[in-house]
């Protein structure tokens, strides 16, 4: 294992080698992990970003062709790729096993099919295995995963611990236990659970946050809030906004036709952003009664703002990267 890292800044996360980033559907969790992989890689490090449920998204958020089971490199220092079970049971059987593979081998993945059926976990062990053995190596400085919806993240992560809790001698145990003296350790792997200012994410990270070390083994390293709206009014501010309602008639005959309207949508912000405040506040008053680091080290919570715009893909990531990056330097 690693020698113990300072843990108590933001800019640890990236000090990590292995980091998972989830979150509930639809949060913007593959931009995170795409702009935090562009994070690592402006300083300068060597970073792998993979995509495990091969949709197909991370491609769209770099702007690039398909991505494939190996690496293709999307910018200097930065890499991408998707995960192929049949290609990580080849390249398994090619280091571990030492048996040449020619071709496809259909026939050993329906038998791994069937196996995967029988017993769960066999799929995502190869899976997780492959990105244990690419940081085991050091062939990255940081290799990022955008990871399964939280909903199914804990038996991705899980499988190695569940494998080796199985099974507790003989080469599958072996097989298992070096990965995870890698997923177990915060010095070198963490969880990043994405999050948008709303009742369901914030509830279903909350649940994630109460199971994953104690499910997977493997420790929260950083919660981030994404589509933050900004607060339009200071607190000054807020009860004399919240008054212009009553006077619209009067501003509509000073100001003019539309004056309503410009109100209107201030006050509708403005109700989002404080009901928005409120799911947050909820997830850092669970943070602190769950003491998830076992430092003792507050978990931080990395703020990214709504982005108002029509821009997608490559830009957006690097929209949201500059954010991140803001948030590591403050």
């Amino acid at each position: 294992m690693s020698d113990p890292r300072p843990d108590t800044t933001m800019t640890s996360l990236l000090d990590l080698d292995f980091l998972w980033v989830t979150g509930k559907g639809g949060v913007g969790k593959t931009t995170i992990a795409a702009a935090l992989a562009e994070v690592a890689a402006r300083s300068g490090r060597r970073v792998l970003v993979c995509e495990m449920d091969a949709k197909g998204a991370l491609a769209t958020a770099f702007e690039v062709g398909e991505l494939r089971f190996d690496p293709t490199e999307v910018d200097p220092g930065l890499f991408a790729m998707t995960m192929s079970t049949e290609d990580s049971l080849r390249e398994y059987i090619r280091l571990f096993v030492k048996i040449p593979l020619l071709g496809r081998i259909g026939p050993l993945a329906s038998t791994l099919d069937f196996v995967a059926d029988a017993a769960p976990g066999v799929k995502e062990i190869l899976a997780v295995g492959k990105l244990c053995y690419e940081v085991r190596e050091r062939h990255y400085d940081l290799v990022v995963v955008d990871a399964e919806a939280s909903g199914h993240v804990v038996s991705q992560i899980g499988a190695p611990k569940v494998i080796a809790d199985l099974v507790h001698v003989g080469l599958v145990r072996d097989q298992t236990q070096w990965m995870l003296d890698i997923l177990e350790d915060p010095t070198r792997t963490g969880v990043t659970v994405v999050t948008t200012p709303e009742e369901m994410p914030v509830t279903e990270s909350i649940d994630l946050l109460e199971r994953l070390t104690g499910e997977t083994g493997t420790h929260p390293a950083a919660v981030v809030a994404n589509r933050v709206l900004p607060a339009l009014f200071t607190r000054r501010e807020q009860p004399i906004a919240r008054r212009l309602g009553d006077v619209v008639d009067v501003l509509e005959r000073c100001i003019g036709p539309g004056a309503a309207s410009v109100v209107e949508a201030g006050m509708i912000i403005e109700a989002r952003r404080a009901l928005g405040a409120e799911h947050l506040d909820r997830l850092r008053e669970a943070i602190d009664r769950l003491a998830l680091r076992a430092d003792g080290a507050a978990l931080p919570i990395i703020t990214v703002p709504e982005l108002f715009g029509r821009s997608h893909g490559r830009r957006v990531v690097s929209r949201v990267a500059d954010c991140l990056q803001d948030e590591f330097d403050a």
